[in-house]
């Protein structure tokens, strides 16, 4: 029995968290496949509409299911709507979340530095082997972390096994947490060669 029909089996109104448990217990891959058809579009959708892209909206899907998910399983979810809607919920606030945080980086300034700055740092020679000094300086687990996430392209799940992170979940606080080291790094030196020109 799938995931849909194990939801409209139960008698209550409302749907069944402990349906959901059941279901990713019994068979978690068409399970959540089930909700991924059902939700994702959604999700894109309404990130597409309010200024993310289609890789943001598969970001902000992977982190709502993955929420769901350990909430499922861990007997802490408690539903008042179906599980897509819930899943688009989770994927709204996350969507928001992440424009707060894009807002606060001071993003904004850096065209007034541009122009401050000589041409030869304006425009390196060799751009990406700067941002490599940068991720050199980050440590070995985040520097592993971000080439085999942006780089090689490897999905969350791969790396959570190669790096040995206990979930994906924790995979992913952790390329959040490196990415903005590497953010900041690169700021403050950006900053530094400003203020010494």
């Amino acid at each position: 029995m799938g995931l849909i029909s194990m939801m409209a089996a139960t008698t209550s109104p409302t749907p069944s968290a402990a349906a959901l448990h059941q279901a990713l217990l019994a068979n978690r891959e068409q399970a959540l496949t089930q909700l991924y058809q059902r939700a994702f579009p959604l999700v894109r959708r309404y990130v597409c509409r309010h200024g993310g892209s289609a890789q943001d909206a598969q970001d902000v899907f992977h982190d709502a299911l993955v929420l769901l998910y350990e909430q499922a399983v861990g007997g802490t979810l408690v539903l008042t709507a179906s599980a897509s809607t819930y899943l688009v919920g989770i994927g709204r606030n996350l969507w928001h979340h992440e424009q707060r945080r894009r807002a606060r980086l001071p993003h904004e300034d850096l065209p007034d530095y541009l122009d401050q700055l000589p041409a030869e740092l304006v425009e390196p020679a060799e751009p990406a082997l700067a941002v490599l000094d940068y991720v050199e300086q980050l440590g070995e687990k985040c520097k592993r972390m971000l080439l085999a996430f942006y780089y090689f392209q490897q999905p969350l799940g791969q790396i959570t096994t190669t790096l040995g992170y206990a979930s994906v979940r924790s995979a992913t606080v952790q390329k959040f947490k490196c990415l903005e080291r590497l953010r900041q790094s690169v700021r403050a030196a950006f900053t530094s060669e400003v203020l010494h020109h």
